[in-house]
């Protein structure tokens, strides 16, 4: 499964806003009855697509709030700034801490809960110094069918999911996301850099530092959606289907190779199966399909 579309067509385009318009009039609703909103806002495709409509029903009583640590690769908060200036929104960024608290860094399986509970933590302060109704997030209709225990401190800091609460769906939101012109309508999923990491291997600034300079290289070399997953010495590297042909080319391979270990691992394996997001989420079943490239 690819996490980015392929492009639609005018009509396909046309048909998918026109079946969900009431989705978004109901979001439109949704978010002036809020009155004010603080947005957690990373810059991917779902809470941008948040940011615009606040601001287009709110105007200056919707702000962005960014969190920012070594799980978020610098080139993602540079792009958030510059969304979050394109968009007109006042944009806050702040310090996360997560990386301090020990449960978070002995990455079990509900790490995200611990994360977003600080992230929550931090946007109510805000919210409250910045004297607005509500803070709101980009968890959308699909989620909900996703292993997301992240969701559950949004829930326990009453933090609304209003593309959830109205049923948008992903393709939905990329489709809008393109008819109102957003940038990151086909943007590739982008979860921190701990997801990179297998479960119970803790969470370190240097693993993470490791896993970001590894990924900006490979997608220097201009592939889009893919993984580099640490397992020690060793990196994995996941690619989408639409682009796994592209590693057939011997010189390029080894190109992919050398950038890889040049952030500092010793051996890199290509997985056979294409990449596609939630992979960690599938029970952590042993892999069969690796190459050492």
């Amino acid at each position: 499964m690819s996490v980015v579309p392929p492009p639609l067509s005018p009509e396909q385009l046309a048909q998918r806003c026109a079946s969900s318009a009431p989705k978004l009039e109901a979001l439109r609703a949704l978010l002036r009855g809020c009155g004010s909103t603080l947005v957690a806002f990373s810059g991917g495709v779902d809470s941008a697509f948040v940011l615009k409509v606040a601001r287009e029903v709110l105007g200056d009583r919707a702000v962005a709030l960014t969190a920012v640590s070594a799980s978020v690769a610098p080139d993602e908060l540079q792009e958030a700034r510059a969304l979050a200036a394109s968009l007109g929104a006042r944009h806050v960024v702040v310090d996360s801490g997560e990386l301090q608290d020990p449960r978070y860094a002995a990455n079990p399986t509900n790490r995200c809960y611990f994360c977003k509970s600080e992230l929550y933590t931090l946007t109510e302060q805000h919210r409250v110094a910045l004297g607005l109704s509500v803070v709101v997030d980009g968890f959308n209709a699909d989620d909900r069918s996703d292993h997301r225990p992240g969701h559950q401190a949004a829930r326990e800091r009453a933090v609304r999911s209003p593309l959830a609460e109205v049923g948008l769906t992903k393709q939905e939101i990329r489709a809008w996301s393109h008819a109102l012109g957003l940038p990151t309508w086909d943007k590739p999923q982008m979860p921190c850099l701990a997801s990179r990491l297998p479960y119970g291997t803790q969470v370190t600034v240097e693993r993470l530092k490791q896993v970001g300079a590894a990924e900006k290289a490979v997608r220097a070399l201009g592939f889009v959606n893919f993984r580099v997953r640490h397992l020690g010495v060793r990196a994995r590297l996941e690619v989408a289907a639409e682009e796994l042909p592209r590693l057939d080319d011997a010189s390029l391979r080894a190109r992919t190779l050398e950038v890889i270990i040049g952030a500092g691992f010793s051996e890199v394996l290509i997985d056979e199966e294409p990449f596609r997001s939630g992979r960690l989420n599938d029970a952590l079943r042993p892999s069969a399909r690796l190459q050492v490239i």
